[in-house]
């Protein structure tokens, strides 16, 4: 920390891989540093800022046996992200009173609201409209920050945007896609977060390929989070599961393949959608 916040950078070829070694790498060459959620008696987190790439974010393991949650959880999220489940927990802005969620990544990313705007914004809609009409722009992208909202807001929105971008190598349309965290807890979200963004820009490029007739596939994920921490609440679990798990079990051991879970994460969906009802 003498020449202020670790610049942490990490490349490796699934999911499960890569944010096993974010971790390893946060834990040994990360700074400590308090935060506003501490109480009182907690160390400082482990944190850095984190440049993480997924090079096939589809390959196997996709899935690390220590992220937090099981595998319902796990596809909660997906459609918590991807679908809007849970859009409808987001709290009025004009009652006081109204304490539910602050938003949703998937109401700020398919309909962001602009008070000045009539209609919400459905920003990755616009994205696969401008990569199919030029599938290089620099300026497909969308933001969840509202600077008139989330300066003051309590819980402001951690994902910040998403940038996308096609290439073509070998004959191949790869859309490469990056994400930016100002905020992101590496032990306890970050593999879910990842896990669920990677099935958007999967998502991405089937709407793509709809509009163009082009096969386009995956390239390269690439994550960044400003402030990619462990906090010190959480460290002597990680210390005692994930850092233990090191020693005692293969990365085979460690890991799972997604399309070894898949039927009984589909199997889950009803039991989800009727959870999600009511907030």
């Amino acid at each position: 920390m003498s020449r202020g916040i670790p610049v942490l950078v990490v490349e490796a070829d699934c999911i499960a891989r890569a944010w096993e070694n974010s971790l390893i790498q946060l834990n040994q060459h990360g700074g400590e540093i308090t935060t506003q959620y501490d109480k009182p008696g907690d160390p400082p987190s482990k944190d850095a800022t984190m440049l993480l790439t997924v090079l096939n974010p589809l390959a196997e393991p996709m899935i690390h046996r220590d992220f937090p949650g099981g595998f319902e959880d796990l596809q909660e999220y997906v459609m918590e992200v991807c679908d809007g489940i849970k859009d409808h927990w987001v709290r009025d802005p004009d009652d006081p009173k109204d304490t539910r969620w602050e938003y949703t990544y998937h109401q700020r990313l398919f309909r962001y609201t602009v008070p000045s705007v009539a209609e919400p914004i459905d920003q990755i809609e616009r994205i696969c409209q401008q990569l199919a009409q030029t599938g290089f722009t620099r300026r497909a992208q969308a933001v969840t920050w509202k600077v008139w909202e989330d300066c003051d807001c309590y819980d402001p929105a951690c994902l910040q945007s998403l940038w996308c971008r096609i290439t073509e190598v070998d004959g191949r349309h790869l859309l490469n896609m990056n994400v930016r965290f100002r905020s992101n807890d590496a032990y306890k979200a970050a593999l879910m977060n990842i896990f669920a963004l990677v099935q958007l820009q999967q998502r991405i490029a089937r709407r793509v390929s709809e509009l163009t007739g082009l096969d386009i596939i995956l390239g390269r994920y690439c994550h960044l989070a400003d402030s990619y921490h462990i906090y010190g609440a959480n460290m002597a679990e990680f210390q005692s599961r994930f850092l233990a798990a090191l020693e005692s079990r293969t990365f085979e051991g460690r890991t799972m393949n997604y399309v070894d879970v898949r039927d009984m994460m589909d199997e889950a969906v009803p039991r989800i959608l009727e959870k999600a009802k009511k907030p």
